[in-house]
């Protein structure tokens, strides 16, 4: 990529997308292009509201900006229970978007994509760590099933465009994310953001700050925001954690993610992971830390940091989802990249963020 190529950015103003804007303008590219649906972001550069479900919709935004590259990082994503709730919505919105964007991208002569999928791909039982070519050797978690076969269908798409058209399309699979930007939605954030949340208005309530819950939850009455901690396990004393605690999970902070991803934009062509193969498969690259964590570790890492001191509480009736989630990230390592921020560093930041922002920020598409 030229320092003034066409860069658009599709679903920029999520936690991937706006990392992503931050890491091209940090290695000086200037014209960066995105899309956003729902919030608009506060950018120096062009955005387009764009439902990139809508064909339509996504043909007129290529023939308009007629971008050189690609990220495609938008996705309608959430957490455990978004995923076991909006099962329709979870396969077929990420299908449309990954169809229309993928298609307008080789219609248009696009130089190169980068896809980002998730580790969500790999089977529920998948050795550890979870090595790219594990994909479809066994049954998904069930809770997230239809997510992560959207997911793989834009992989295999990426691959099958790329070897019927000869073009250069690149996958990546991040591990579990944070960072700003992130999703607070209690009901629909990944586990981290949620147990932030929920940790954090835990401790206002037991320091009494109630116009700060008030204000957190955006609601006018104590009676309201009573109602919502309830629904959610929260009190002055305790957080509920759904599950046992014992799965283990790895996280990233974005904005590693996102360098990871400019790099393999930069240096990385489709051809480069072919070498050698006998039939063209599993192209994508994990891209992670190779470090995991159990969710009830994680929970007492983020409760320390937030300040409250009252209980964890397990809730061991509801799902756990897959048991372990490490990903291999040796071919990541081997093409040149590696992540700098560890997780303790990461949550501080994270809280950080969060403290300062003080809301729940709506669901990114």
């Amino acid at each position: 990529m030229l320092k003034n190529s066409t860069i658009l950015i599709a679903g920029i103003s999520g936690l991937v997308g706006s990392a992503l804007s931050r890491a091209l303008q940090t290695n000086g590219y200037v014209n960066i292009i995105g899309t956003y649906q729902h919030r608009q972001p506060d950018l120096p550069f062009n955005t387009y509201q764009v439902d990139l479900r809508d064909q339509l919709q996504v043909a007129w935004l290529f023939q308009k900006v007629k971008p050189e590259y690609v990220f495609l990082a938008a996705a309608k994503v959430g957490g455990i229970m978004a995923n076991n709730t909006y099962r329709a919505e979870f396969i077929y919105d990420n299908l449309c978007i990954t169809s229309n964007v993928i298609n307008s991208s080789y219609l248009s002569k696009v130089k190169k994509l980068l896809y980002l999928g998730s580790t969500c791909i790999y089977p529920r039982d998948c050795p550890q760590p979870m090595k790219e070519d594990h994909l479809l050797t066994s049954p998904l978690e069930y809770t997230n099933e239809p997510y992560a076969i959207a997911k793989i269908a834009g992989l295999k798409m990426c691959e099958s465009f790329n070897l019927q058209y000869g073009t250069n399309y690149i996958s990546v699979m991040p591990t579990n994310l944070y960072g700003p930007g992130d999703n607070f939605d209690l009901e629909k954030a990944h586990v981290l953001p949620a147990m932030m949340r929920k940790v954090h208005l835990a401790k206002l309530m037991e320091q009494d700050k109630w116009q700060d819950v008030l204000d957190d939850l955006q609601v006018e009455t104590k009676d309201k925001a009573m109602e919502i901690l309830d629904r959610f396990g929260v009190t002055k004393n305790s957080v509920e954690i759904w599950g046992t605690g014992k799965p283990k999970r790895e996280f990233l902070w974005s904005e590693d993610m996102a360098e990871a991803c400019v790099f393999i934009m930069k240096n990385i062509d489709f051809p480069d992971l072919t070498r050698d193969m006998k039939e063209i498969r599993n192209t994508h690259i994990n891209i992670g830390s190779g470090v995991e964590i159990s969710i009830g570790e994680l929970a007492r890492k983020v409760k320390e940091i937030v300040g409250f001191t009252g209980e964890l509480v397990f809730n061991k009736d509801k799902p756990d989802g897959t048991p372990r989630k490490l990903t291999d990230v040796s071919k990541l390592h081997s093409l040149g990249w590696k992540h700098k921020t560890d997780l303790d560093e990461g949550l501080r930041k994270f809280y950080a963020h969060y403290a300062q922002t003080d809301s729940g920020n709506p669901e990114n598409t």
